[in-house]
């Protein structure tokens, strides 16, 4: 599953009251309030800087507990002047009993609610697509660390590869419009791991973002590293030295 996935706001104000209500309706209640970071457990909001420019291109979908509650998640939202994205109601393409509704939140990324038979026990992000300038190259790197992400490639069609992990999945999708500036964390439970992680992604051609160390400016014993995949968005392996999976 995602530790934790954080999205660079251009406005991080109208981001957070973009979010804020919509996940409320989703029983997703916010985590921590900062002015660097806006956090609702396994989600987050920070602002944008000039060596950290803003995700754009990005696809989220969020569980939602029953499809009235996707409903809901669709009419505040349109409510409050939101654009649309696709109206509440099921996408058998996906799946039999996929049922959802999607806006677009204020740096064009698409968030979605969405209720199925399938949905983690767990934590609130069902899935992620990404879209990638080479499908092959982006592919290639979530396989190289795998085994450290906990996603494995679980299948292919042309222009997409899937990646299933323990109740969460995310989809790499060909486009010309590729997804750009968003954090990916994976958990660890041994230092040992997030070191082999770095290990192996340097080893395999992809580009450092921050060896592996203790981060206590996010909480004491915080133990990440971080990489860039094919498309410099940042990926990292964390191990937060705690019982629970900690937050960011």
């Amino acid at each position: 599953m995602f530790d934790h996935v954080t999205l660079r706001t251009a406005d991080q104000a109208a981001s957070v009251a973009f979010y804020a209500p919509l996940l409320g309706q989703l029983d997703i209640h916010q985590t921590a309030s900062e002015d660097w970071i806006a956090e609702w457990d396994d989600f987050s909001l920070s602002p944008a800087d000039a060596g950290r420019p803003p995700t754009r291109g990005l696809h989220l979908a969020f569980c939602a507990p029953s499809r009235a509650h996707v409903d809901a998640f669709w009419e505040i939202g349109r409510a409050a002047g939101h654009p649309d994205a696709g109206a509440p109601g099921p996408r058998p393409q996906y799946r039999e009993d996929y049922y959802g509704a999607f806006l677009l939140d204020p740096d064009g990324n698409s968030a979605e609610a969405v209720h199925h038979g399938g949905m983690r026990a767990g934590g609130h992000l069902d899935h992620l697509w990404l879209r990638v300038a080479d499908l092959e190259q982006a592919a290639a790197f979530y396989e190289a660390i795998a085994p450290f992400s906990g996603f494995e490639r679980a299948s292919a069609a042309p222009g997409r590869v899937h990646f299933a992990g323990a109740g969460s999945t995310f989809t790499l999708v060909a486009g010309e419009h590729v997804t750009e500036h968003v954090h990916l964390a994976f958990p660890a439970d041994d230092d040992a791991v997030v070191q082999a992680f770095h290990r192996a992604a340097l080893a395999a051609g992809h580009r450092d973002n921050g060896a592996p160390g203790e981060r206590a400016v996010y909480h004491p014993g915080y133990y990440g590293a971080f990489v860039l995949d094919p498309d410099a968005n940042n990926v990292e392996v964390v191990n937060h030295h705690r019982p629970a999976r900690g937050s960011r």
